[in-house]
């Protein structure tokens, strides 16, 4: 069987900015599992003009992994109780490519609740998107004390909480796939 493809989005661009370590470690964690490839985009490297939307300013690399892709984790701060736009204006460049693909959402916040009103938030544009949210989420919390300077993990309890958030990606993508492989969907 050919492994499953699941890249992680980091979607902020701003300086500074402490979910590239969280990016990083969750990349690294899907790699460690068999059967599983994945990448790491950064919005950041993704040219996107911000004067135009949908397919007009696509891509083509983003627009092809998103086409191969068999799931997603989005890596995002919480902006005021929001997500970052650059991550929204980036998704809204694809549409068919994310039907029936599972995405999984880790929230990032300095403050104590992880990012949990930003996932809220952008539930229901992934559902729109077409994506599948899963029903687990990972989040950091106070991220500034979960690695130090150089990236490094300083919380273990982390490994575990990303194993079960990537347990539930894998099953789910799995399925999927299964599903848009072997079963006839009709047209409305």
């Amino acid at each position: 069987m050919k492994p499953l493809f699941l890249p992680v989005i980091l979607g902020t661009p701003r300086r500074g900015r402490l979910s590239a370590h969280v990016a990083r470690f969750v990349t690294g964690e899907i790699a460690k599992r068999d059967g599983v490839t994945t990448e790491l985009i950064d919005v950041l490297d993704v040219p996107l003009p911000v004067d135009g939307a949908g397919d007009e300013i696509q891509d083509p690399g983003f627009q092809a992994r998103m086409e191969a892709m068999d799931g997603l984790v989005l890596v995002a701060p919480e902006y005021n109780h929001g997500f970052p736009g650059l991550l929204k204006h980036l998704l809204d460049t694809c549409l068919p490519e994310y039907i029936h693909k599972p995405a999984g959402i880790v929230g990032v916040s300095a403050g104590p609740w992880g990012g949990t009103r930003m996932v809220q938030g952008f539930l229901p544009v992934l559902r729109e998107l077409g994506l599948a949210t899963i029903f687990t989420d990972l989040n950091f919390p106070q991220v500034g004390k979960a690695f130090d300077g150089e990236g490094n993990l300083l919380e273990p309890a982390y490994v575990r909480r990303a194993a079960n958030f990537l347990d539930e990606l894998v099953w789910m993508a799995t399925v999927l796939r299964h599903g848009r492989e072997n079963v006839a969907r009709e047209e409305a």
